[in-house]
């Protein structure tokens, strides 16, 4: 193989055999500027062959361009069974800047029973958590806006920890005897809003949670720890104690715009993950969308990197972090912090994957064509998404992981963090707080919160 790049450009091949499909012998990850471009399209028709003739790939941009002639490649097509099997890595689907000219033909779904094998060495990605924290338990309580009340309004879904309960004034990491994450060193609670299907009939359905691509689990959020992707500065992790909020569960409208949360959004998801566009930027929506989602609705929820540096939690629980006043944690020294809160922390995002594809049914959406989704708090809109974070990391671990973060891709953190298997994460469960009925066929919410 040739390959020729100008710029900041890094390159790997991955041998024929791997994942056993022949396609994975083209495929190639360059960091370009801490972005991953997957190249995985032949210039000329798929499938072609040919024993004298070298198929050149490549992929241009401004600022680099590099080419490869593996030579003959096999013959195969599109809907073949080594097509089906081949799996593109991306551990971060959606969270930055990305570019591909994959087909997303080639790229099936996910599922919880298939996850594509992950190997490091194979891909170039800025260091980062990117890991699956399975259902804890779906319950209607709220230890940091209701603390103390059971039943809280609305109905929350709950990961991590297994000592998550209605105040969380205890220690997490010695309370706690499992964890639905993968980290078995973090038993922080992390939890956000649910989403409901209203049928034309006027019944509401909780609307499942799928997994992000490339990871296995039963439901729950995919969370996120992103130190500056410069790899130079440090960020200082959370401290026992800490927890914060982002976004407004009273919202039905949108905010005023000192008080909106830019990083609360909506995407309606390809059947496979959206390789081109940042979070909470186009063609992602502070509503639900109001269309068939192919590949269900993904919420995202990206908390504040700036720390006052002094207290663990505030009477809105969002007063003692901040946003950067310039930049963010893409750019260089992970955006600038106010002078008000100067300590920089790990970019925490959660990323939701709401299975709607199964309500994708004309006849059972509204009449006039209205998007049918609500969430738990009564906002038909969009606008009440809320996500809401504990610190629960056992000892040193988190600052380990940021400190040491070149050796941590996704949910792989070798030497650095003990991982427990996806099964022993998602055996990781509790009883509901509120006996009540979430899941059938319901004439009003949780709650009987308004509409």
């Amino acid at each position: 193989m040739a390959c020729r790049c100008s710029g900041f450009c890094q390159v790997r091949w991955k041998g024929p055999n791997t994942w056993d499909s022949p396609f994975a012998g083209f495929l190639e990850s360059h960091l370009v500027r801490g972005r991953l471009v997957p190249i995985f399209e032949p210039f000329g028709s798929l499938g072609q062959s040919s024993s004298n003739k070298a198929h050149r790939w490549a992929l241009s941009f401004s600022h680099f361009t590099c080419f490869t002639s593996p030579g003959s490649f096999p013959q195969y097509h599109q809907n073949s069974k080594q097509a089906k099997m081949a799996r593109l890595i991306t551990l971060f689907v959606g969270a930055l800047p990305l570019t591909s000219t994959v087909s997303a033909a080639l790229l099936p779904r996910q599922t919880q029973s298939d996850p594509p094998p992950f190997d490091p060495s194979a891909v170039n990605i800025p260091p980062m958590l990117r890991f699956e924290c399975s259902q804890l338990v779906i319950d209607r309580i709220d230890p940091l806006v209701n603390p103390g009340s059971i039943p809280s309004p609305h109905l929350h879904q709950i990961v991590g920890g297994n000592s998550f309960n209605a105040t969380l004034s205890h220690d997490l990491v010695t309370q706690s005897t499992c964890t639905s994450c993968v980290f078995a060193e973090d038993f922080s609670n992390y939890w956000t809003a649910v989403l409901y299907f209203r049928a034309r009939n006027g019944t509401f359905r909780r609307v499942p949670q799928g997994v992000s691509e490339g990871l296995k689990g039963h439901g729950g959020i995919t969370v996120y720890y992103i130190p500056p992707y410069d790899g130079v500065t440090e960020v200082t992790a959370f401290r026992p104690g800490f927890r914060m909020l982002v976004g407004d569960a009273t919202l039905r409208q949108p905010a005023e715009k000192s008080k909106h949360d830019p990083k609360v959004c909506h995407r309606c998801m390809p059947r496979t993950g959206d390789w081109s566009n940042l979070n909470c930027d186009k063609p992602d929506t502070d509503e639900l969308p109001g269309k068939f989602c192919e590949g269900g609705i993904r919420s995202v929820i990206t908390f504040p990197t700036c720390w006052d540096g002094v207290n663990l939690d505030s009477v809105d629980h969002k007063s003692h972090v901040a946003y950067p006043v310039e930049g963010n944690i893409m750019t260089t020294g992970g955006g600038t912090c106010p002078d008000s809160h100067p300590v920089k922390i790990p970019q925490v995002m959660y990323e939701v994957i709401w299975n709607t594809t199964i309500f994708n049914d004309k006849d059972i959406w509204p009449e006039d064509g209205s998007q049918p989704f609500v969430w738990s708090t009564g906002d038909e809109h969009g606008y009440s998404q809320h996500g809401d974070y504990v610190f629960g990391w056992k000892g040193d671990a988190l600052q380990r992981a940021m400190t040491q973060s070149s050796k941590c891709f996704g949910d792989v953190c070798d030497g650095v963090l003990e991982r427990q298997t996806d099964e022993q994460a998602m055996a990781c469960t509790k009883e509901r707080a509120v006996d009540e009925d979430v899941d059938q066929w319901l004439t009003h919410l949780p709650g009987s919160v308004g509409m």
